[in-house]
């Protein structure tokens, strides 16, 4: 089968020719480059009706000398996500030209391509993604036959995020690569040269750090790279800085998905994932956790039709066609939107892996590494205690990392005593060592909440998180991994109307908490809870009917009510 994919979501027009056959990729493209600033949507798309029936014409002249004139079994085209009306010219000429040639039509998630690309490219079965590109930046994950978006950015793209500091200060678009360049000036001087070393010996500013769970934000950390422009910090000094903080976010929320799921592979896609920085932070946290790592060649990482073509061949052999008549794009065309016709398979959250607090879902009495800590357990019966140790991670600068390590391990210390005088179930902290991380914790539940999933058991969680809020404390990463739980409940615990005792439910790990009474962070809270049943449950929607239930009964009914719109910001959601 030979796919002719055409490209043109924001900024490159782009057409591509896959021969399933021979698994090669012919790619013509042409990148729109604005005079100044970022994409002007107008300009844009004048650039795309221009330059698609150009890369187009090129590519299918080049198919049809070597193949004839059946050279092309179907069209594929990026349908969504990206701007209205550039995708509106790219989804005019893939219908003019599969009418033409007598074709089917494929319509393509543009970022599932990106994942999709790489899963082709590495041979992996059923691996985490990151995306990180202009506009967006988010985790997927195979579940249910769906990808299902793990965690994503709050507000801006990383690359959104970078340009706006880098058109502040007066650079021209992109300004990723002008960004990436001097910040290796800089660590390259601080460190007298190329070598292993260079990057820590750099001094780094302070910026925002803002992981809430597997979701992040960037729109912090923009502001303040700009006011540093402002203050007369040098400019090389601030993008040090700024790839340091940002990349580590995205690395850091990467590892939670791979803990999270239990999943051992992760692919890198989007046109940030040309930084070189970034690449070498994921390969270090994936090698130190014994995962796999791939990211593509840099063609198949920034927009092109050469992904669209190859996602389209095994949509287009999966029967996963469209009508010319239903052939409308999307701009908001979410990932976890899409059908995934084309591939079987387990779901990537398997049950292994796991939160640093608990037991492991196979072995509850193994030793184990979580996302951030390694976990070793001492004594036996009611005496059983648990180690947790916040490992240095290599990926991080050396001063981010122990600052990070430090102020959660006092963060958790602080927060999971104070939870427990609120009335919210929590092991008992019986020691702190600031200098080493770590903290030892009583044992508490048989296994996390993960494996055992019931509507008790979330309607339960509901009711913590709310008198958790009630004391003004977040938690900030309340996923299924950080809940503990006994199924069998409690003896002489036995809830209203049931005729077994109710499960015992504790919160653990509360480093990234902190105290707010601001009904936003109080919202995010529990979207971050949400996120994690959709990815482990089959069948979410009844346990988050309970949780939200539990939440209810004794919480603040606007934290529901805000949630929606928390929910609905999200890039994909």
């Amino acid at each position: 089968m030979r796919v002719l994919g055409i490209e043109g979501t924001a900024w490159c027009a782009s057409a591509a020719l896959y021969d399933a056959e021979t698994d090669s990729v012919l790619i013509e493209s042409d990148p729109y480059e604005p005079d100044s600033g970022g994409i002007h949507p107008r300009e844009a798309a004048e650039h795309m009706s221009e330059a698609i029936p150009e890369v187009v014409d090129r590519v299918l002249s080049a198919a049809e000398a070597e193949h004839g004139p059946d050279a092309v079994d179907a069209v594929a085209f990026s349908r969504g996500p990206g701007l209205g009306p550039c995708l509106r010219i790219v989804g005019t000429a893939a219908r003019s030209l599969a009418g033409t040639l007598d074709v089917p039509l494929v319509g393509v998630n543009h970022m599932v391509a990106h994942l999709e690309i790489g899963r082709h490219q590495s041979g992996f079965d059923n691996p985490v993604c990151l995306n990180a590109s202009g506009a967006n930046a988010h985790l997927l994950g195979y579940h249910d036959g769906r990808y299902r978006v793990l965690g994503e950015t709050m507000d801006a793209g990383v690359g959104n995020a970078i340009d706006k500091f880098t058109r502040h200060v007066g650079w021209s678009h992109p300004g990723g690569p002008k960004v990436e360049a001097a910040a290796a000036e800089f660590a390259a001087a601080a460190g007298g040269g190329e070598g292993d070393g260079k990057t820590a010996d750099a001094d780094l500013l302070d910026l925002p750090y803002v992981v809430k769970g597997m979701d992040f934000s960037f729109s912090g950390i923009s502001s303040a790279a700009n006011d540093a422009a402002d203050d007369g910090v040098p400019v090389e000094e601030i993008c040090f800085s700024l790839q340091e903080h940002a990349f580590a976010m995205l690395t850091e929320v990467s590892e939670r998905a791979l803990s999270l799921t239990g999943a051992d592979e992760l692919v890198l896609g989007g046109g940030v994932a040309q930084n070189d920085r970034l690449r070498e932070m994921l390969a270090a946290m994936c090698e130190a956790r014994g995962a796999d790592f791939f990211a593509p060649e840099p063609r198949f990482l920034r927009d092109n039709a050469g992904m669209i073509a190859v996602l389209g061949a095994r949509m287009a052999a999966a029967g996963d066609t469209v009508p010319i008549a239903e052939s409308a794009v999307d701009p908001n065309f979410r990932p976890d939107q899409v059908p995934v016709t084309w591939r079987e398979g387990e779901s990537v959250a398997r049950g292994g892996g796991g939160d640093a607090s608990g037991s492991a879902a196979r072995d509850p009495d193994a030793d184990r590494r979580g996302a951030e800590a390694t976990v070793t357990f001492e004594g036996t019966g009611g005496d059983r205690r648990v180690i947790k140790r916040r490992v240095e991670k290599s990926y991080r600068h050396p001063e981010l990392d122990r600052t990070l390590r430090r102020d959660r391990t006092v963060a958790e210390a602080r927060l999971t005593s104070e939870a427990r005088r609120a009335g919210v179930p929590t092991p008992l902290v019986s020691d702190v060592d600031l200098a080493s991380a770590t903290l030892t914790l009583q044992y508490v539940g048989d296994r996390d909440l993960a494996t055992a999933l019931d509507e008790r058991a979330t309607e339960a969680v509901g009711r913590h998180l709310a008198r958790l809020h009630g004391a003004g404390i977040v938690h900030g990463d309340p996923t299924t991994r950080n809940v503990r739980v006994s199924p069998d409940g409690v003896e002489g615990r036995v809830e209203s109307g049931d005729s077994a005792p109710a499960p015992e439910t504790y919160l653990i790990d509360f480093g990234l908490g902190y105290h707010t009474g601001h009904v936003e962070d109080h919202a995010m809270d529990l979207h971050v809870f949400e996120g994690s049943i959709r990815v482990t449950a089959t069948d979410p929607d009844p346990l988050i009917a309970a949780f939200e239930s539990g939440y209810e009964a004794v919480g603040d009914g606007e934290v529901l009510e805000r949630l929606r719109d928390v929910a609905d910001r999200g890039r994909y959601r």
